[in-house]
């Protein structure tokens, strides 16, 4: 009778898919980090050279899936709803869980619905515009945009995404008025400004580094507190008077809260093991980046002054933001 009912519960534990994960066999299979930006973009970069260095840590293969959509959040909500067995990550970004769960109702709760392992990434923006733009410094495109409200379309990497957020504190601080021009990622804003399509952007600074070397793009400020190693002859947006213009590109990993206990420290380990990894050192200092914070406290405790830091500023900018769709938008209206 008790192998009967032994049997049976773990007949029914199988067809539920709830036997949980031990750290003692995990992990057994592939482990997927859900990158909720689309491919191409920094955060992409981050999540690919987490997962190499990551792999060799956890003696198992780790693969990126790219899930975009609605500027992070259905990637975030399908890592929310993921088994709870440790083989789903996600690439946890500032705009899905310190930007847009502030100003609008999300399917997840960032701080109940998941565990901080590590951040492996932080770097600031760059203003760009086109190599052949008129606008030579951010005084030429605040003193056209004040004479000429509305006309200069400025790209993001999506609604409430840091580079929107970058976007409404340049509206603010330099009291101008502009077209958002929402997109799904930096490289497709970028790709647009160099075809003309909008004047300007707000980029990760590695992403778009390269083509102002290359010469098709022009950096007009850096949103660090310094100036960038990638872009020292660059102003930051203190140094060009818009203070109030400082916004850092972060991503790191996290695991869902429900993951057995064992394997989120299993997890934890090998992910301070990658930001300690000197290959990952090296690999993130060619993009002028670095972790930021390390270990999987430090991360937690950043996220949840961030998000306390940001609130007012978010709600309040919210209010006053016009959303437009990227599609209103068929040409440039550069001067």
């Amino acid at each position: 009778m008790k192998l009967s009912v032994t049997v049976a519960g773990m007949a029914i534990s199988a067809i539920l898919g709830q036997t949980p994960a031990s750290a003692s066999d995990y992990p057994s299979r592939a482990i997927k980090i859900i990158a909720p930006i689309a491919a191409g973009g920094p955060s992409d970069t981050a999540a690919r050279l987490a997962a190499q260095t990551l792999s060799r840590h956890l003696d198992q293969n780790v693969v990126v899936e790219n899930r975009t959509g609605a500027g992070g959040v259905v990637g975030t909500e399908l890592a929310a709803n993921a088994p709870p067995d440790g083989y789903t990550l996600l690439l946890s970004i500032a705009a899905t869980f310190t930007v847009i769960p502030i100003s609008k109702k999300v399917g997840y709760d960032p701080e109940n619905d998941f565990v901080a392992l590590g951040q492996i990434w932080q770097a600031p923006q760059a203003l760009v515009v086109n190599a052949n733009s008129p606008f030579k410094s951010t005084g030429d495109l605040v003193r056209y945009a004040k004479a000429n409200p509305g006309k200069i379309t400025l790209g993001s990497a999506g609604i409430g995404t840091t580079t929107h957020l970058s976007i409404e504190l340049l509206k603010r601080d330099a009291a101008i008025d502009v077209t958002h021009v929402p997109y799904r990622g930096t490289s497709q804003s970028v790709a647009d400004i160099m075809g003309g399509t909008i004047d300007a952007a707000f980029g990760d600074i590695s992403n778009v580094a390269p083509f102002v070397e290359g010469g098709k793009l022009i950096a007009l400020a850096t949103t660090g507190t310094e100036r960038s190693p990638l872009m020292p002859d660059v102003p930051t947006t203190t140094e060009a008077g818009i203070a109030g213009v400082r916004t850092v590109n972060w991503y790191g990993l996290h695991v869902q809260a429900k993951v057995p206990q064992d394997v989120q420290d299993k997890l934890k380990a090998a992910v301070l093991a990658t930001q300690n990894d000197p290959e990952f050192k090296a690999a993130l200092a060619k993009n002028a980046t670095s972790t930021g914070t390390t270990g999987a406290e430090p991360f937690d405790r950043m996220i949840r002054e961030e998000r306390q830091r940001l609130t007012p500023m978010i709600r309040s900018l919210d209010r006053k933001s016009t959303r437009l769709n990227s599609s209103h938008v068929k040409r440039s209206r550069m001067p």
